[in-house]
């Protein structure tokens, strides 16, 4: 890497706050002397559990129907939310999960990258979850309203980016979930075949 592409980083003032982030405007300057303003966003760090179970034999995610205020839109995802304060990234995944579905398993990170380096300072984690249990009901915040579904695998790989399944990080944790079940085979996914055509 060339390090004369980084910038120095001068001052960093919020400019505005809320509930889920917020917005610092950061005077930086470049090794030739450009200096400029920039936007970050300042968030606290995100996760996504993949809840993966078999269902009469089909390899399936466990995913929740929610509607999504900056889309307009109802989505199909994987349970996800915020690390609070404090909190491991794993921790924040087995919250979310008991949270939003009363479910609980075996947790394995399966990658950690940020969001969107463009403006954004915070982690995005991946953990794919297997043996899965129902031990509770959901424990949602006053404004969630969420259905829990179980999806067959090759249906979620197939749709992902399109119709309700409309967000990049789900196209993410799906990126992270196919590199992790080329050597898990017991995940059960179909392998491409190499007969010729």
């Amino acid at each position: 890497m060339n390090e004369n592409l980084k910038w120095r980083t001068d001052s960093r003032k919020k400019a505005y706050e809320c509930a889920i982030f917020s917005v610092n405007a950061v005077e930086r300057t470049a090794h030739d002397g450009r200096h400029g303003t920039f936007v970050e966003i300042e968030s606290p760090d995100w996760i996504v559990a993949m809840p993966w179970i078999m269902k009469d034999g089909v390899p399936c995610f466990v995913m929740e129907e929610q509607y999504r205020h900056g889309s307009d839109s109802i989505t199909r995802e994987f349970p996800a939310g915020l690390v609070e304060k404090g909190e491991e990234a794993i921790a924040a995944a087995e919250r979310e999960l008991m949270e939003e579905t009363g479910m609980k398993g075996h947790f394995a990170e399966l990658g950690n990258v940020c969001p969107n380096s463009a403006f954004m300072s915070n982690r995005q984690s991946f953990f794919l979850v297997t043996d899965i249990e129902k031990v509770g009901s959901q424990s949602l915040d006053a404004n969630e309203e969420i259905d829990v579904v179980i999806v067959p695998v090759e249906e979620v790989i197939r749709d992902m980016g399109k119709g309700a399944y409309d967000n990049g990080i789900m196209m993410m944790a799906i990126g992270f979930f196919l590199r992790y079940a080329e050597e898990h085979k017991e995940l059960g996914l179909r392998q491409p075949s190499t007969e010729s055509v």
